[in-house]
């Protein structure tokens, strides 16, 4: 992927995302390393949504979360990005967003549960951030939250938001809404009550290996991507 084809797909991205339900108005931000310079990455700008993102105003910071390359401003919640990126080379894109069902669940402080397919990616697969619900403005609030992060692709950040680790633009992005939508289930299963058991741990393991697969994250993206641009 060429560095011009790198700042296209985040951008369309952030369309989906905007789509999707991760918008808070211009709070929340996603990035992508630079292709061939694992230590750099483009980022949303400050003070611009999701669906606002431009080949003219999208920032490159290094990995102490300085701003390098750009003229828009820098996210000050930049140290989300740059210390998870320092510490899982394995991840190429991270998202830090606000869905609405996500934050119920990482205020409630419950578990995802195997209630529907979606919600199979994250059982016994998420970290929890509980150390503040204030911005994370400094270089050890970032540290914290990749700490929490650990192998996971998905961190709750308790009555905050979520942050997610995506070894894909792609990656990053469906499991984002894949999350949302387990939450959302599982809001409405715990309303109503009384669920019928579980499937065993074997059956669900199967489910996730099916779910994680990359080309079925890139099908996924590509859909949400003609579908998003379909619309506008």
């Amino acid at each position: 992927m060429t560095p011009t084809e790198a700042k296209q797909k985040l951008i369309d991205a952030g369309l989906v995302l905007e789509a999707e339900g991760h918008h808070d108005m211009t709070r929340g931000h996603i990035s992508v390393r630079v292709p061939g310079k694992p230590e750099l990455f483009y980022m949303k700008p400050h003070s611009y949504g999701f669906d606002e993102m431009t080949m003219d105003n999208l920032v490159t910071c290094n990995l102490e979360g300085e701003k390098v390359e750009g003229t828009a401003p820098r996210h000050s919640e930049v140290f989300i990005h740059s210390e998870i990126f320092k510490v899982r080379p394995d991840i190429t894109s991270v998202i830090h967003s606000h869905p609405d069902h996500a934050v119920a669940v990482s205020t409630l402080g419950r578990p995802i549960r195997a209630w529907s397919q979606p919600s199979a990616l994250f059982v016994d697969r998420l970290g929890w951030f509980t150390e503040t619900i204030d911005l994370i403005r400094r270089k050890d609030q970032g540290a914290g939250v990749a700490k929490a992060l650990g192998p996971h692709s998905v961190v709750m950040m308790k009555s905050h938001g979520i942050a997610i680790a995506g070894r894909t633009i792609e990656d990053a992005v469906v499991t984002g809404i894949m999350l949302e939508n387990a939450c959302r289930i599982q809001l409405l299963i715990e309303s109503a009550g009384h669920p019928l058991k579980e499937f065993p741990p074997d059956d669900i393991a199967l489910l996730q290996d099916k779910i994680t697969r990359l080309d079925q994250m890139a099908v996924n993206f590509e859909y949400l991507r003609r579908k998003v641009k379909r619309v506008r």
